[in-house]
């Protein structure tokens, strides 16, 4: 699925997130960014050791924030280390702190001049964010940050994991035909 907002191209794929060929990709990661497992995983042992030595010396990240580090031996030049929140039933901020994941990884590759990312669903691994309630944040902020925010994106990928669950699609899909359905009420 592909749609074009503003001067932007927003892709729906799937695939593997450290096979992508884009100025950057983001990981869901830990917030001490240690080696997840997950996308966290496949990026460091597909980038290689400087990823992590990289994330090492920066030594953390809040939850809801984001940090770039080295491509190391990925296609991409970039990870943007994105730190979604814990499912705890929805009680505690997590809607809040996902749109925050993916609204800081949106401005720190704007604030690093690139032109385009590919983003996983954040959160929905490791971490148990319902892919049902994930998609329709991910969309929306996304879509948000391409209309309002400040940035020279080209291409944004959302990147979803087939082998993971073969729902994400489809529920990624349908949320993002909701909000662009909604937006031209």
């Amino acid at each position: 699925m592909e749609t074009k907002i503003g001067k932007t191209v927003l892709r729906l794929v799937t695939g593997d997130i450290a096979e992508q060929d884009t100025d950057a990709v983001v990981t869901a990661a830990h917030w001490r960014l240690n080696k997840g497992a997950g996308t966290d995983g496949t990026i460091h042992t597909k980038g290689g050791p400087q990823i992590y030595e990289e994330c090492r010396k920066i030594g953390g990240c809040p939850i809801g924030d984001a940090v770039i580090t080295t491509g190391g031996n990925l296609k991409a030049r970039h990870v943007i280390h994105a730190v979604g929140p814990v499912w705890r039933g929805g009680d505690e901020d997590e809607p809040e702190l996902l749109v925050s994941a993916y609204r800081r990884s949106l401005e720190v590759a704007a604030e690093n001049n690139l032109r385009s990312i590919s983003i996983p669903s954040i959160s929905t691994g490791a971490f148990g964010y319902p892919l049902k309630l994930a998609a329709p944040v991910a969309m929306k902020t996304i879509v948000d940050f391409l209309k309002n925010g400040r940035h020279d994106l080209g291409e944004v990928r959302m990147v979803l994991y087939q082998r993971e669950d073969d729902r994400a699609y489809p529920l990624f899909a349908a949320a993002l035909e909701q909000i662009l359905g909604d937006e031209k009420r």
